[in-house]
């Protein structure tokens, strides 16, 4: 069987619809490669994170989101005065040269009663 026979437009189905978003082609294409192979793991994510349109669709998702400090405690308004794309830049450039740290993370610990938080270092 040649390749145009196997083709869903030889079949005379319409050609799957594939998004004109580079972000939502990515994601559309992991979906499909996900659901083709449910056993499948994605090794070779990494190069996808550090992409510039990546990082700034996340950003329009916090933002979008109202998205509260993180662990180092810098806002959203904090952000924008630096600038968001000297930010993004610099991220980017960090994932890419493998310098990104990130600080570790809050854990929130189950106790019978409203959650306790503990810091980094073991502080509560």
């Amino acid at each position: 069987m040649s390749a145009g026979q196997a083709s869903p437009a030889a079949k005379g189905s319409p050609e799957p619809r594939v998004p004109r978003d580079p972000v939502r082609a990515l994601q559309h294409a992991l979906y499909r490669a996900a659901k083709a192979d449910p056993g499948r793991r994605f090794h070779a994510l990494f190069d996808k994170v550090c992409r510039r349109d990546v990082l700034q669709r996340a950003w329009v998702a916090v933002r979008a989101n109202n998205g509260a400090p993180g662990i180092d405690k810098t806002t959203l308004a904090e952000v924008e005065e630096y600038g968001v794309d000297r930010l993004l830049d610099e991220v980017a450039a960090e994932l890419r040269e493998r310098r990104y740290r990130p600080l570790p993370a809050r854990r929130v610990l189950p106790s019978g009663r409203p959650s306790r938080v503990v810091e980094p270092g073991g502080g509560a």
